[in-house]
C-alpha cells in the first residue's frame, strides 16, 4: 500500500497549496522526510512524523483512518478527498466544489471582506482584518493578492512561533493590561477623532490576551502603545494580537506585521522605508514590481495595507528614541508600539508630546493567584515522588508567596511578576529533576531581587543544554548534545556582537556575522580570497593544458608570472573592499532574487533596465581593474626577466593595461548585465526562516558562478576581438590575439574572477568564509555554525523573527554579552553609528 500512502499524502499537500519545503518547515522535519511519506518508504518506527505532517495539513480523522489502513496494509475505504474552505471550515469533496462568489467591495467606514484564498496549513487563517476603518478599495487584483498571501504567510510564522515558544503549555499566562497614566497618551477626543464641541466618551482600556484585539478596534485612530518593564510580556501580547486580528471573522486587507526596530536609524530611515525594507527582507516575492514601477512591498504600504506593529522602541539608541518619535508623529497611520515605560516617558519627555493619536496601555504585574494557577501544572509529576501535596516542588515557595511576610518572600513575588522570570523558573525548577526552587528564598544567597533574576539567566542556558537522551529524530535537524560551557561560550559571543558598533540590536543575521571582525581583517581576508582564487585559476588552467599536452610542461617564468598575477588581484579586491567600506557598504545584503531561464519566458516579470544598466557599470568597473592587474603583472614579469628595454617596456604596459582594461571591464560588465537580466524574485515562502534564506542565497550564489564562469571565459574570446580590431585602427602597434590563448585567459579570468566575487563580495560567499571557517578556526563559534543556531532555536534560547534570529529575550541576550565581556574574550570590532553607545560604555540592563 506504499503508493496509496504516497499519493494521499500528496493530494492532501496539494490540497492546501503547499510545497515540500513548506510542508517540511511547518511540521518541522526535513525534505528529504517529505519526499519518502510521498513515495511510500515511511519507516514503520515513524508514526509520529506522519502524526505531526497530518496535524499541519489539517487532516480528518477519517482521512487519518485511510492513512494509517495503508500503513497496515489494508485498502483504504474510496472517496474524494474532503477541501477545506478559506474559513477553515470542512467543505463538500472537491467534485462538488463550487466556485467562489465575488466578493463585493467595501465602503468607506466599513471593514472590507477579505479575499477569499485557498487552504491554509494548521489553523487556516484569513487574508487580514482591518479593524475599524481601513481602505476603501475593491478587493481584486494584484495588491489585494499580494496582501491575501502575506496574511498567511504572517499567520502561519507567528502560529509556528507561538507554539515553539509553549506559550499554550499548560496554558497562557494571564498577561493584563490596564490604561497608562494620562501624561503618556493623546487627548481622549484626539484619539477618538472627534470634531470640536463633540464630548468624548470613556475609553476601556483594561483587558488580557484574549481581548487585546478587540480593544484596539475600539480606538477610532488605530493607534496603541503597549508599555511594560523587562520581560512583562510585551511581544507575546503582540503575537497574539496579530494571531486575533488575523482570526477574525470579518477580516479586511490590512495586513498587521511585527518588526522589531532596535536597530532603526531614524535620522536615515523614514518609517515607510523601514517597513518597507522589512518586508522585502522577510518576504522576498514582495520584490516584484507593479505596472507603476514599485515593488509589491512599497506598494502595499503606500495604499495603506499593512498595520505595523513595532517592538522594542526601549532597544533604540537613547539619541534616537526622540527623533524616532517625532518620525512617527508626522503621519496618522495606524500603528501599534512596544516599549518599556520609563524609557517612553522619557522620550515623550524629550519631544514634549507622546505617540499623537494613541491610546496607551500597561501592562500588569502577574499575582500570587496567577503563580499558584500555573507554576504546579508545570511540574509534570506532582506530588507522584513525594514532594508534598498537588503544588508538587513549588508547595514551600507558593505558600511563602501566599504569606509575604518576609522580605525574601516579597522580593522573590516581585522577580516572579513577569513572564520572562516565570518561564526562566519553570525551565530551572520544573523541567529539571533535584532542583528546588526553596532556594530562591535564602537571602543569603540571593540578597536582592537582582541576584534573584541573574541566577534565573545564568542557569538558563545551562539547563536547556544539560544532556539528554537523543531521540531517534530527523537526522536533518541538527539537534545533538553539546557541552553546555561551549554552548554558553559560542552564545555569549554572538550576544556580544549584537551590542556593539553596527550591530547594536537584536537581529541575529547570518549574513552580518563578518561585521564582527576587524575591518582590517575584513580587507586582508578579502584580498586573500581574491588572490588565491585568481592563483588557483592560473594554476587549473596551467595544469590542465600540460596534462592534455598542449604545453610540455611548466616552466619557472610561468610560475613567478602566476605568483605575481595572484598578488596584483589580491591588491585589486583589497581596493575593492576598501572602496565599499568608504561607501559605508561592507556588509553584503542578502539576494532576493534567483537566476532562471524562465525570466525571459513572455508574462514572466523583467528586471528593470536600470538595474541591469547599475550591474554594467559595476561590473565594467571591476573587470577593468582586474584587466589592468593583468597587465601590470605581465609586466613587472618582464621587467623581472630584463630581456626587454625600458621603451619596449613602457610601450607593452600602455598597450596591454589598455587592451586588458577594456577586454576585462566589457566582458564583465557583460557578464554581469546578463545576470541581472535573468533574475526573478524567489517564492512566497522562500524566506520564512534564516535557514531557508541561506539555502536559496546558496543556490543563487551557486548558479551565479557557473553563470559567471561560463560567460566570462567565452566572453573575453568575443570582447578580445572586437577592442583588439578597434585599437588596432587607433594604436601605432600590432596587436595579436589568438584564440587558444584568449580561451586560456578567459578560463582563468572566468573561474578566478567568479569565484573570487562570489566567495568575497556575495552574503553567502561572506558566510561561508567567516562564519563556516574563520570564527570557527578562531573558535568563536563552532564548526558546524548552521546546526547550532537551529539546534539553539529548538532548545528556546533563539526565536525566529522572518529572516533572522533573535534571542529570546533582550535580558537574556544583555547577560550572555556580559558574561562574554567579563570573560575577557571580546574581540569584536566597534564602529559606532549616530546615537550609539561607544565601546566601553555599558548597555542598559532593561528588556522587552
Amino acid at each position: 500500500m506504499s503508493n496509496e500512502l504516497g499519493t494521499r499524502m500528496r493530494q492532501l499537500r496539494k490540497r492546501a497549496c503547499l510545497t515540500q519545503e513548506q510542508l517540511a518547515e511547518l511540521a518541522e522535519v526535513s525534505v528529504s522526510t517529505i519526499g519518502r511519506l510521498e513515495n511510500g518508504r515511511l519507516p514503520e518506527h515513524r508514526l509520529r512524523t506522519l502524526q505531526k505532517v497530518a496535524e499541519v495539513l489539517n487532516v480528518k480523522p477519517e482521512e487519518w483512518q485511510r492513512l494509517t489502513a495503508t500503513l497496515d496494509g489494508e485498502p483504504a475505504p474510496a472517496g474524494p478527498v474532503e477541501v477545506l474552505t478559506p474559513a477553515g471550515m470542512r467543505g463538500e469533496p472537491a467534485a462538488a466544489a463550487q466556485p467562489e462568489e465575488p466578493v463585493p467591495s467595501g465602503q468607506p467606514g466599513e471593514p472590507v471582506p477579505a479575499v477569499q484564498s485557498q487552504a491554509l496549513p494548521g489553523p487556516p487563517v484569513p487574508a487580514a482584518p482591518l479593524p475599524g476603518p481601513g481602505p476603501a478599495m475593491s478587493p481584486a487584483g494584484p495588491l489585494v493578492d499580494a496582501a491575501a498571501s502575506l496574511a498567511r504567510e504572517v499567520g502561519r510564522r507567528w502560529q509556528r512561533e507561538e507554539k515553539h515558544r509553549r506559550v499554550h503549555d499548560p496554558f497562557p499566562l494571564p498577561v493584563r493590561y490596564q490604561p497608562a497614566p494620562a501624561a503618556l497618551m493623546d487627548r481622549p477626543e484626539n484619539i477618538q477623532r472627534l470634531q470640536p464641541g463633540v464630548p468624548a466618551r470613556e475609553l476601556d482600556l483594561n483587558g488580557d490576551l484574549r481581548t487585546v484585539a478587540d480593544t484596539y478596534r475600539s480606538i477610532e485612530s488605530q493607534r496603541l502603545v503597549i508599555l511594560g518593564r523587562a520581560g512583562s510580556g510585551k511581544s507575546i501580547l503582540a503575537i497574539k494580537f496579530v494571531l486575533e486580528l488575523l482570526a477574525a471573522p470579518a477580516p479586511s486587507l490590512r495586513v498587521p506585521v511585527i518588526l522589531s526596530i532596535g536597530s532603526w536609524d531614524p535620522l536615515a530611515i523614514t518609517p515607510r522605508d523601514l517597513l518597507v525594507d522589512h518586508l522585502l527582507r522577510d518576504h522576498p516575492h514582495l520584490a516584484r514590481t507593479t505596472p507603476e514601477g514599485a515593488t509589491l512591498a512599497a506598494e502595499l504600504v503606500d495604499s495603506d495595507l499593512i498595520l505595523p506593529v513595532l517592538d522594542g522602541f526601549d532597544e533604540l539608541a537613547e539619541a534616537l528614541r526622540g527623533p524616532a518619535l517625532e518620525a512617527l508623529n508626522a503621519t496618522s497611520h495606524p500603528v501599534v508600539l512596544t516599549s518599556r515605560q520609563d524609557e517612553y516617558a522619557r522620550a515623550v519627555r524629550d519631544v514634549h508630546a507622546p505617540l499623537v493619536l494613541a491610546a496607551c496601555v500597561e501592562l500588569a504585574d502577574l499575582t500570587v493567584e496567577d503563580l499558584a494557577a500555573y507554576l504546579p501544572r508545570t511540574d509534570r509529576l506532582g506530588d507522584s515522588l513525594g514532594s508534598g501535596g498537588v503544588t508538587g516542588v513549588w508547595g514551600d515557595v507558593l505558600d511563602a508567596l501566599r504569606v509575604g511576610d518576609t522580605p525574601a518572600s516579597s522580593r522573590l513575588g516581585q522577580v516572579l511578576g513577569t513572564p520572562l522570570m516565570v518561564t526562566l523558573a519553570r525551565t530551572m525548577y520544573s523541567e529539571v529533576p533535584g532542583n528546588d526552587p526553596a532556594e530562591l528564598l535564602d537571602t543569603a544567597s540571593f540578597p536582592t531581587g537582582r541576584h534573584l533574576e541573574e541566577h534565573l539567566l545564568a542557569n538558563f542556558v545551562p539547563t536547556v543544554y544539560r544532556h539528554r537522551t537523543p531521540e531517534r529524530a530527523d537526522p536533518a535537524s541538527g539537534q545533538r548534545n553539546r557541552d553546555p560551557e561551549q554552548a554558553e561560550r559560542w552564545l555569549g559571543y554572538l550576544a556580544h556582537s549584537l551590542t556593539t558598533g553596527a550591530h547594536e540590536h537584536g537581529d541575529l543575521a547570518w549574513w552580518r556575522f563578518g561585521s564582527s571582525v576587524r575591518l582590517p581583517m575584513r580587507i586582508l581576508y578579502t584580498a586573500l580570497i581574491g588572490g588565491l582564487c585568481m592563483f588557483a585559476a592560473n594554476w587549473i588552467v596551467i595544469l590542465f593544458t600540460v596534462s592534455i599536452g598542449y604545453q610540455r610542461s611548466v616552466q619557472a617564468p610561468a610560475m613567478v608570472e602566476v605568483t605575481v598575477f595572484g598578488l596584483c588581484s589580491a591588491v585589486v579586491f583589497g581596493l575593492v573592499h576598501c572602496a565599499l567600506a568608504a561607501m559605508g557598504r561592507t556588509v553584503a545584503v542578502p539576494t532576493q532574487v534567483r537566476l532562471r531561464l524562465a525570466a525571459v519566458a513572455p508574462g514572466v516579470e523583467h528586471r528593470p533596465v536600470r538595474e541591469i544598466l547599475t550591474r554594467f557599470g559595476v561590473g565594467l568597473l571591476g573587470g577593468s581593474g582586474l584587466g589592468v592587474a593583468h597587465a601590470w603583472s605581465k609586466a613587472l614579469f618582464r621587467a623581472l626577466a630584463g630581456t626587454s628595454s625600458h621603451a619596449d617596456l613602457i610601450r607593452a604596459a600602455v598597450q596591454d593595461t589598455l587592451a586588458a582594461g577594456l577586454i576585462f571591464g566589457l566582458t564583465a560588465g557583460l557578464a554581469f548585465g546578463l545576470i541581472a537580466a535573468f533574475e526573478a524574485p524567489v517564492d512566497i515562502a522562500a524566506a520564512a526562516t534564516p535557514m531557508r534564506l541561506l539555502s536559496v542565497n546558496r543556490s543563487t550564489a551557486t548558479r551565479q558562478f557557473l553563470v559567471l564562469a561560463a560567460v566570462v571565459t567565452v566572453g573575453l574570446a568575443v570582447c578580445g576581438y572586437a577592442v583588439v580590431g578597434l585599437l588596432q585602427q587607433v594604436l601605432p602597434w600590432t596587436l595579436l590575439w589568438p584564440l587558444d590563448a584568449a580561451l586560456l585567459l578567459g578560463a582563468v579570468g572566468g573561474l578566478g574572477g567568479s569565484a573570487a566575487y562570489v566567495l568575497a563580495l556575495t552574503a553567502w560567499g561572506q558566510w561561508l568564509t567567516v562564519a563556516r571557517f574563520w570564527l570557527p578556526l578562531t573558535r568563536r563559534l563552532p564548526w558546524d555554525t548552521a546546526a547550532f543556531l537551529d539546534d539553539a532555536y529548538r532548545r528556546g534560547v533563539l526565536r525566529q523573527a522572518g529572516a533572522v534570529y533573535q534571542f529570546r529575550h533582550i535580558r537574556l541576550q544583555q547577560h550572555l554579552a556580559r558574561v562574554h565581556a567579563r570573560s575577557g574574550r571580546v574581540t569584536s570590532y566597534v564602529e559606532p553609528g549616530p546615537g550609539r553607545r561607544a565601546p566601553g560604555e555599558r548597555a542598559s540592563s532593561g528588556g522587552r
